[in-house]
């Protein structure tokens, strides 16, 4: 895949990436992390560019891993689930089996 060129500007500074990655997707990154810059502003009082850069880096962080987190638990509780399910099909197989012999 070709590399594609990124002018980023956020909280005063400026620097061009480039990365591999379609133009659409780093576009929509850049909206959605200046997005979240200013929402850690206006939740904080925050005005310095550093701090800011670093607490929203944190709390999007937190979000990755409560997300990651929360989808380790869907598959643990599919997981049981399907042995669960299973189970039950097995005990109902044993039940017919019994009772066909039962007939015979």
């Amino acid at each position: 895949m070709a590399k594609t060129n990124l002018r980023i500007e956020v909280l005063g500074t400026s620097l061009s990436i480039a990365a591999e990655e379609d133009s659409e997707y780093l576009n929509r990154l850049l909206e959605r992390y200046q997005l979240a810059v200013e929402e850690t502003q206006t939740s904080t009082g925050l005005k310095e560019p550093l701090k800011l850069a670093i607490l929203t880096g944190f709390l999007a962080y937190d979000k990755y891993l409560r997300v990651c987190d929360r989808h380790e638990v869907e598959q643990e509780l599919s997981i049981r689930e399907e042995q669960e399910t299973e189970e039950i099909t097995r005990h109902l197989i044993e039940r017919i089996d019994e009772a066909l012999e039962n007939e015979v």
